[in-house]
Order: C-alpha cells, then sequence, then structure tokens
C-alpha cells in the first residue's frame, strides 16, 4: 500500500501507462472469480486511447453522459479505506482515459468521497468527470432528516471531493425526501449543484420511489437493475421515461452472485453479435440496451476491470431477442 506522502511525490507521473493483462470480474465478491470470467476481455496498457462509448442523453437537459461509469461503493470504498492512493488513482485515470466520465459515490461510503477528490485533483483530471454523490441524514426506520444537518452532509462532500460545483447529488435510500430533495432543490437553485434526484436498492421502497417521481421535479433516480434482477422494467423505467427522468443503474452484475454462477464458463459464441466478449460487458449490454437507462455504473477497485467495463458501452447493443436468451441463460445457471 502506498502512503500520502507516497503518492504526492508520484502524482505528476501517475498518468503514465501502467499494463495488466487480463480482466475479471468488477464488484464484491470479484475477486474468488478472477481471471476465468472475463480472459477474452481487452488488455490494458496506459489505458490512454479513450473508447467509442455510446452516449445518452440527460432528459432534463439533453446533456450527453457515456452509458458506463464507475461506482464508488464496495470494493472501490474498500481500497480507498485503506489509502491506497496508487490503485484509486489508476482506476479513475483509466475511467477518464477510456472515456468515462461518471463517478458515483456518497457520504456514506466510507473514505470513497475523500481519497477519489483528493487523487482526482493531484491527477488533473477532476474536470474531466461526472461527479454524483449523496446525502442521507435521516434516521433508520423513515424518520425525519434535519434540514441543518443535510446541509452540514453536503459542505462537507463540497470539502471531500474539492470541486465547487457537484454534478448530481441524490438523496440516499429514500430518506425524509421532502425535507431532503428541497434542500438539494435549494442548491440547484443557487447554482452550486447541477441536477438531484433520489436514489434506492431496495424493491420495499419502490412504490414509494413512484410517488417521488410523480411529484417532485428530480433529474435523476438511482436503481438496482440486471439481468437477474429485473423487477425495475415493470414499473420505474417505465415511469423514468414517461416523466423525463435519467437513470443511473446500480448493481447492474446482479444479486445471485452471478460470478459464482457463471464460474469458468465461456462467453456464449451469440454474444459477439452485439460486440460482448466478456461476461461483464454482456450484462452491462443488457442494462444499457433499456431505453430508460442512462448510465450504469459497476463498482471495481482494478484498473483492467474499468476498461472491460467500459467496452460494455461500446459497439452494438442486444435485440429483443438477444435479451430474451440472455435471460433465459442466466436462468439456467446453476444457484450459488
Amino acid at each position: 500500500m502506498i502512503s500520502r506522502r507516497d503518492w504526492l511525490r508520484m502524482a505528476a507521473g501517475a498518468s503514465a501507462a501502467f499494463v495488466v493483462k487480463g480482466c475479471g470480474p468488477s464488484e464484491s465478491g470479484a475477486a474468488a472469480a478472477e481471471t476465468s470470467a472475463n480472459a477474452a476481455g481487452p488488455t490494458v496498457a496506459g489505458a490512454s486511447r479513450a473508447l467509442n462509448l455510446i452516449t445518452r442523453a440527460v432528459p432534463s437537459t439533453g446533456e450527453q453522459l457515456p452509458v458506463v461509469g464507475l461506482g464508488g461503493a464496495n470494493t472501490f470504498s474498500e481500497t480507498a479505506g485503506e489509502e491506497d492512493f496508487e490503485t484509486i488513482g489508476a482506476v479513475l485515470q483509466a475511467l477518464v482515459d477510456g472515456g468515462g466520465t461518471v463517478f458515483d459515490t456518497a457520504a456514506g461510503y466510507g473514505a470513497s468521497e475523500e481519497v477519489s477528490g483528493r487523487v482526482a485533483q493531484e491527477l488533473g483530471i477532476a474536470d474531466r468527470m461526472f461527479w454524483a454523490t449523496k446525502v442521507n441524514v435521516a434516521g433508520r426506520g423513515g424518520t425525519s432528516a434535519d434540514p441543518a444537518a443535510a446541509r452540514a452532509q453536503i459542505e462537507r462532500s463540497f470539502e471531500r471531493l474539492r470541486i465547487p460545483v457537484i454534478d448530481l447529488i441524490q438523496v440516499h435510500n429514500m430518506g425524509d425526501p421532502p425535507t431532503q430533495l428541497g434542500v438539494l432543490q435549494e442548491l440547484k437553485d443557487a447554482g452550486r449543484i447541477r441536477y438531484t434526484g433520489i436514489t434506492t436498492t431496495s424493491e420495499t421502497q419502490y412504490e414509494a420511489l413512484e410517488q417521488v417521481m410523480r411529484e417532485y421535479p428530480i433529474d435523476f433516480i438511482g436503481i438496482d437493475y440486471a439481468v437477474d434482477n429485473r423487477v425495475a422494467e415493470e414499473r420505474i423505467l417505465p415511469l423514468a421515461q414517461d416523466r423525463g427522468i435519467g437513470v443511473l443503474v446500480y448493481l447492474p452484475f446482479g444479486r445471485s452472485r452471478m460470478w459464482q454462477r457463471i464460474g469458468d464458463r465461456p462467453v456464449p459464441e451469440w454474444a459477439a453479435e452485439f460486440d460482448a466478449t466478456t461476461w461483464a460487458q454482456l450484462m452491462l449490454k443488457f442494462v444499457i440496451a433499456h431505453p430508460a437507462v442512462t448510465v450504469a455504473t459497476p463498482g471495481t477497485s482494478r484498473p483492467e476491470h474499468m476498461l472491460d467495463n467500459l467496452a460494455g458501452g461500446t459497439g452494438r447493443l442486444p435485440t429483443p431477442e438477444h435479451i430474451q436468451r440472455m435471460i433465459e441463460l442466466v436462468e439456467a445457471l446453476p444457484s450459488a
């Protein structure tokens, strides 16, 4: 692990090429399935060439965003907590050099905000990123949020990220929407944040999320969606399209221990018909094939996985027939 002092000495040259061959899964639990699932993935050699990523428009403004970004929870947050500045820098550099921009974090993700903000500034890439974070000071069980506490948490996010304007702040986990969305709207009106939204990755909160989507002028939602977790297709994603709300997808590699279920199985040959050469790309292409999805944000703490994920946002997307084959393929996998 590299120290903060050593990182500062190295920062000026931190964008130099790194070479890592082979790609593997990209979220929590991925280490156990290391190389086999993604052995055909791209080789990272500096990640210096931007990929030709598909972009989607933010519905409320038309701003174009690359369809694959980076999530700052799970393994990324753990690595940030270890103050492994070199690794965090390599992942963020791979994101921007590969053509991605969206980095999604939260005040509640440990050291994720602080370390990513510092490292991005040292690397000189902060202004090439779309910064998304979250606020929630509401207690468990649906208790109220203190507006002053929400404002204080948001100010800490500004300090940690070290940027004057944050692109997107969302209310985390449906915490007291009237209070906390009200605070965010004040900041948006003042020009300190560009977009507002709200998130949940719990199906039990979907009904409440729908109500917020109908009643509040939000720009984004953050929701869980994957080939093995398609509940959001039923009501949430269609409603986002109807209301003109952008969608950040969390957990795009699923909830059913997909990497363990996949094991060492090869990517099906027909995946080449939509330019997927690894399992990560296959699963990401399933997600971004839905027209309501603006950006998928898989988490990773490895730069070669970051590049592989970005490749999932390039080339052709699966047809409805491919989508059905993907669902059938995943449903036929053994449970983990």
